[in-house]
């Protein structure tokens, strides 16, 4: 059958944004499904970048990698779109116990993990205004990337352009034809699934994660803190705190149990005032081993998701991976491919 697009993506969230973005940077013409659905992390993510796994003070799935794929990627966005995404910022982990601040030099002595780990003092004076008992580190090369401005931008480009169909797609609306896909009424030789918590692909774990927007007047912090929880500066002593892991009662949103449990972590950092302004929960898409989820589940169709806490970093070599995949035929790392849940 004659085609409308090369490609059509089901979902707007972090994966299709960057997916839809790579396809077109690579000359296809492509359409986007998308509705908003509540829920969604990627709508009311922090977009902490941080390549370290902080509980075990060591890097995340492939960080060197991914980090370098991942700059570039926002870097020549923000380039391209003459915008302001990608935001290089210090992470300080404040140590809990005498026991972290020696794992954490214990760490910083391995070659491997010694470019991203740091104990040289942060210029920035509102740390004093934090108790820090035991120090801290600083885990180098980390970053805050607005995702709601990249995805919001990227939006507007695709209506502009007529690539967006503002509509959630139901089973019912994919017509499956020997050589292709057809959605209501577009069609293309390749469908992709960008659903995040929404696709039902096997190894998906729907994680919720909730957090605040709060006010700390008189903090004045331009740097990511985390002890226990996350503090993100978002300018004028505004700041996003997070966030929790809960896999039970996923899509329950925002919960009493969660807000207690994010002030509580406050508290320990901050003293003084604060004004809640915001109190959001979104479902990530995880995987059962924490590894990207990508690849063909059809002849004409594909699927990527399971990005989990770090789709920031994720998802410009998963886009990249995919995409070299379906239009070259390079095998997918048997450590992504879909295929490894069937």
């Amino acid at each position: 059958m004659p085609f409308t697009h090369d490609a059509l993506i089901i979902g707007q969230g972090l994966a299709g944004t960057v997916l839809s973005e790579t396809l077109a940077s690579r000359g296809l013409s492509v359409m986007v499904f998308d509705a908003r659905q509540v829920g969604s992390a990627s709508h009311v993510a922090a977009g902490v970048v941080n390549p370290i796994v902080l509980r075990r003070t060591l890097p995340s799935w492939r960080a060197s990698e991914m980090l370098a794929v991942a700059g570039a990627y926002y870097r020549e966005l923000e380039l391209d779109q003459e915008a302001d995404y990608w935001k290089p910022l210090p992470f300080v982990e404040i140590f809990p116990t005498a026991q972290e601040a020696a794992i954490w030099q214990l760490r910083m002595r391995d070659a491997e993990h010694k470019h991203m780990l740091s104990s040289a003092p942060v210029s920035d004076a509102s740390l004093e205004k934090l108790p820090q008992p035991y120090g801290y580190g600083v885990v180098l090369r980390c970053a805050w990337l607005n995702l709601q401005a990249m995805m919001a931008d990227h939006r507007e480009r695709l209506i502009a352009s007529g690539a967006l169909e503002e509509r959630i797609i139901l089973e019912s609306d994919i017509i499956r034809k020997a050589d292709g896909i057809e959605v209501l009424g577009r069609s293309a030789p390749l469908l992709v699934h960008c659903g995040g918590p929404f696709n039902t692909v096997p190894g998906l774990v729907p994680v919720r994660g909730e957090g605040l927007t709060v006010r700390l007047p008189g903090l004045g912090m331009n740097c990511m803190v985390h002890r226990g929880a996350f503090i993100v500066p978002m300018g004028d002593d505004v700041y996003r705190v997070g966030s929790t892991f809960a896999w039970d009662d996923v899509w329950s949103g925002p919960t009493d149990e969660g807000k207690r449990h994010l002030l509580d972590r406050l508290h320990r950092l901050w003293s003084g005032p604060i004004e809640v302004l915001d109190h959001w929960a979104g479902v990530r898409p995880a995987s059962k081993d924490r590894r990207p989820i990508m690849g063909r589940t059809g002849p004409h169709e594909a699927v990527l998701s399971g990005f989990g806490a770090r789709g920031g970093l994720l998802a410009p070599w998963c886009a990249a991976h995919l995409a070299d995949h379906l239009l070259n035929g390079k095998p997918l790392d048997p450590e992504v491919d879909v295929q490894r849940f069937a």
